[in-house]
C-alpha cells in the first residue's frame, strides 16, 4: 500500500485513526515513566528529606555533668530562714527614700538611695556552699595521685565527673599540675583553681563571668 493510499484509508476509517492515536499516547506515557524512575531525584525517595537533626539540648556527657553538679550542691539547697527579730533597717517610702521613725530628726544631708554595685565581688551563698563540697572531693582525690602529671590529673577529675570541656589551663608546673574548673550553672559564677601536688594538693574558689566563654584571664578570686 502506498502512503497516499494509507492516508486515504485512515480518513476513510476514522475509528482506526483514533485507535492509532491512543496507542501512540500510551507508548509515550510509558517512556516518560521509565525515564523518571532511574537515578533522578524522583527515583530516590528519602534523599530530599534527609535525616532530622536531634533536638536534644545537651549530650549525655553534659547531662551527666549537670546531674553531678546538682548532686554535689544538694546540701546547699535548703532555704535560709530570714531573721524574725527586730532589725535596725529603716523602711522606705514609695519613692525609695528612707522614712523617719516618730520623733526622729531628719539628717542634715539628704538621704540618697544606695547605688547598686557595678560588679558583684562575692559568690552567691549557694555557690560558696557548693565550692566547699567540690573542694573536699577534689582534694581527697588528688592527694592519692603520685607524681601528678596533666594526664593523671585529668583522669582523676574525669573520674569525679568533671568533663574535659570544663577543665581549663591544665599545665604542669615543676612537680605540680595546675588547672581550673568551670562549674557555672543556672547563672552561677563558680569556678575552682586547683593545684595537684600529692599530699599538698589544694583547691580554692574563684569567680568567672556569669555569661560568655570561660577564659583564665577573666577570673577573679572569690571575695576580691
Amino acid at each position: 500500500m502506498t502512503p497516499l493510499t494509507a492516508l486515504t484509508s485512515a480518513f476513510a476509517h476514522p475509528r482506526h485513526a483514533l485507535a492509532a492515536a491512543a496507542l501512540a499516547a500510551l507508548a509515550l506515557t510509558g517512556c516518560g515513566s521509565n525515564g523518571s524512575s532511574g537515578n533522578g531525584a524522583q527515583g530516590e525517595p528519602g534523599r530530599g528529606a534527609g535525616a532530622k537533626v536531634s533536638a536534644t539540648p545537651s549530650t549525655p556527657e553534659q547531662a551527666a555533668f549537670a546531674a553531678m553538679l546538682d548532686k554535689v550542691a544538694q546540701p546547699c539547697s535548703s532555704p535560709i530562714e530570714a531573721p524574725s527579730g527586730p532589725t535596725d533597717e529603716r523602711s522606705t517610702g514609695s519613692e525609695g527614700k528612707q522614712s523617719l521613725a516618730p520623733g526622729e530628726t531628719p539628717p542634715a544631708e539628704p538621704i540618697e538611695p544606695g547605688a547598686p554595685a557595678e560588679h558583684e565581688t562575692q559568690l552567691s551563698d549557694r555557690d560558696q556552699c557548693a565550692s566547699v563540697q567540690h573542694e573536699q572531693r577534689i582534694i581527697a582525690a588528688l592527694q592519692t595521685v603520685s607524681e601528678p602529671t596533666p594526664a593523671k590529673v585529668r583522669k582523676s577529675l574525669n573520674g569525679l565527673g568533671y568533663i574535659d570541656e570544663r577543665i581549663h589551663g591544665l599545665k604542669q608546673d615543676g612537680r605540680t599540675t595546675r588547672f581550673y574548673l568551670d562549674l557555672r550553672k543556672d547563672g552561677g559564677r563558680l569556678c575552682e583553681a586547683g593545684v595537684a601536688a600529692g599530699e599538698q594538693a589544694d583547691v580554692t574558689p574563684c569567680m568567672a563571668p556569669a555569661t560568655g566563654p570561660f577564659t583564665v584571664n577573666n577570673l577573679s578570686p572569690d571575695g576580691v
